[in-house]
């Protein structure tokens, strides 16, 4: 192969769409391969347990403390064509977490990136820690940030194209998002705000049947949430009081912090987890709004050049190079000479001013009539103020929220990916991808380590030494549970594997232990048995979880040696000694 040759062989696997495809393949690889490689976190082991009732004995009802229906019934689908197992339970969340990262491209053919922020964009959502870790989890939140993707896409459609579909789309978007969990509501109100900033500035023209659009868009959302909060019509009372509970739950788990930290907890985690992402997206605030001396040499961008490699058609990137081009030079045009004295123009008291009421209503009218029309946008550079907007209000929003937990951080990573590609030159695209080197190793960190991790991003994660536990429950053929803390155990041992177990779900008097004639007895070291005769006792972790409170003054030391004190629950297990000769 001469070098022309490999020239061109280099250059047409270095297209756009060939560079996208491979960001795709590793999108695949690091949320499907070995999915079953972590036991399930305590949150898992509920949500998986919850699905296999719904699947063998077809019950369920919404409940707001594990959140909503969406998981249940389609992860109840996919274990009846594939079996109810760990990686099987995973494989739902991971395809949704990859479906997310494909949906930037719809962006790009769009207008409203160009093809090295859609690269970047993709990329980091690729490889972004918490986007991997949480892909490979079956919790909530991948779905909701997935519906948030689908949202926005159908919106950006939806503005270009005026066609009723993508109304639909994105209310189906909405209704599923509403359906899964019950933060969407803070993507809708930040969504719908901003929208209603676009209409008013003119900056988007609303389709001649738009109240059409709103209103079937809207029945979707209502009849997606119908049909899953009734849990298909077998519990219609929970149309009428669900929604009531979901609020005093929320409100009530704010209020307790069970699970609290400081407003700034999820900066925390974008430091340790994501921090060329919150780098880049910094300096991406501070270019959009040009702040003086901020932003230099190589961050530096003039206001005049376009985002894009080149102007999309119709943006206000065309309209200034066209004023340029066609503008005859300053001095011919008589200026200053023509222009009335400013003393001879009407003192400004003397112009009445237009009523602020019929003013305000004729600009409804204009703005919502038929007849408005949008002034010229410049696609990305209003993307990218809307990502801003996004991203602050998410920020905010999450920082008051009392109720602290790690997942809840892709709801603010998402944004913030998009203000981080924003003016990507060349060498900034380069330094952004030479950076996620970093985000590649964290990722191997804390998603590929076969064992415990001392990382704030688990919560309450079921132990690695409860494999040790199983064994010895295989083992056995009758085992007691003398505790409250059992789960993951009764995913674990479902069906006829349930057989062996009792659960007293409490420590119970050590006569009733005896008369069992059990080979094992589990109990929680905080309520145990000081010794029973005959048995053998052993400590296994249980689960754990990273302490802030416990670290939150050795926060710098902790980011280097990864050394922080784990908080967690231990299990005593008391084996049968056999019996001697």
């Amino acid at each position: 192969m001469n070098a022309a040759v490999f020239t061109r062989w280099v250059r047409e696997r270095l297209s756009f769409e060939g560079l996208f495809l491979l960001i795709l393949l590793v999108t695949i690889a690091l949320r499907f391969y070995f999915l079953d490689l972590k036991l399930f976190h305590h949150d898992e082991a509920i949500h998986a347990w919850f699905s296999y009732k719904l699947l063998t004995e077809g019950t369920y009802i919404y409940d707001p403390m594990y959140h909503g229906p969406f998981l249940y019934y389609t992860t109840a689908g996919i274990f009846s064509l594939l079996g109810d197992s760990d990686l099987v339970g995973r494989l739902l969340p991971a395809l949704f977490g990859t479906l997310l990262v494909a949906l930037v491209y719809p962006v790009y053919k769009l207008g409203y990136l160009d093809k090295k922020q859609a690269l970047i964009a993709a990329l980091f959502l690729a490889v972004s820690p918490n986007m991997v870790y949480f892909s490979r989890f079956l919790r909530n939140d991948i779905y909701i940030a997935f519906f948030t993707m689908a949202l926005l896409v159908a919106l950006l459609y939806y503005i270009e194209r005026g066609q009723m579909r993508y109304a639909l789309l994105a209310g189906a978007a909405a209704g599923f998002g509403m359906s899964a969990k019950e933060n969407m509501p803070i993507v809708l109100l930040i969504f719908g705000a901003f929208f209603l900033y676009l209409v008013w500035t003119r900056k988007v023209r609303l389709p001649a049947r738009w109240v059409r659009d709103v209103v079937l868009g809207g029945l979707v959302v209502v009849g997606i949430m119908a049909v899953f909060y009734s849990s298909f019509g077998a519990h219609p009372e929970v149309l009428l009081d669900g929604w009531l509970r979901a609020i005093e739950h929320w409100t009530s788990m704010h209020q307790m912090q069970r699970l609290g930290g400081p407003p700034y907890y999820y900066i925390l985690l974008f430091i340790l987890y994501e921090i060329p992402i919150l780098a880049l997206a910094v300096v991406g605030v501070l270019q959009f709004f040009d702040v003086p001396g901020a932003v230099k040499g190589l961050w530096r961008r003039r206001r005049e050049g376009a985002t894009a490699e080149a102007p999309v058609e119709g943006t206000q990137a065309d309209v200034e190079t066209a004023t340029v081009e066609e503008v005859p030079p300053v001095e011919a045009v008589p200026v200053v000479e023509e222009i009335p004295a400013v003393e001879e123009a009407p003192p400004v008291a003397e112009i009445p001013p237009a009523p602020e009421t019929r003013g305000l209503r004729d600009r409804l009218r204009g703005l919502f009539g038929r007849g408005g029309e949008a002034g010229p946008v410049n696609r990305q550079e209003e993307f990218a103020r809307f990502a801003i907007f996004w991203m602050l209000l998410s920020l905010a929003a999450y920082a008051y929220i009392g109720e602290k937990v790690p997942w809840l951080i892709l709801h603010q990573l998402l944004p913030m990916v998009f203000v981080a590609v924003y003016a990507m030159t060349t060498r900034k695209a380069a330094i952004a991808a030479l950076a996620s080197i970093f985000l590649i190793v964290m990722t191997f960190h804390v998603a590929f380590t076969p064992a415990d991790i001392n990382e704030p991003i688990v919560q309450v994660q079921n132990s690695e030494d409860l494999r040790d536990v199983f064994a010895k429950i295989d083992a056995a053929d009758r085992v007691a549970v003398a505790s409250e803390s059992y789960w993951p155990l009764p995913w674990y041992y479902r069906g006829e594997g349930a057989s062996k177990l009792s659960y007293y779900s409490k420590k119970v008097g050590e006569p009733t232990i005896y008369a069992g004639d059990f080979d094992l007895v589990i109990t929680q070291d905080s309520d145990t048995y000081p010794a029973l005769e005959g048995y053998e006792k052993e400590t296994r972790r249980l689960n754990y979880w990273f302490s802030y409170t416990e670290n939150k003054d050795r926060l710098l030391e902790y980011y280097f040696l990864r050394d922080g004190k784990v908080g967690s629950r231990n299990l005593e297990v008391f084996s049968r000694v056999p019996a001697a000769g």
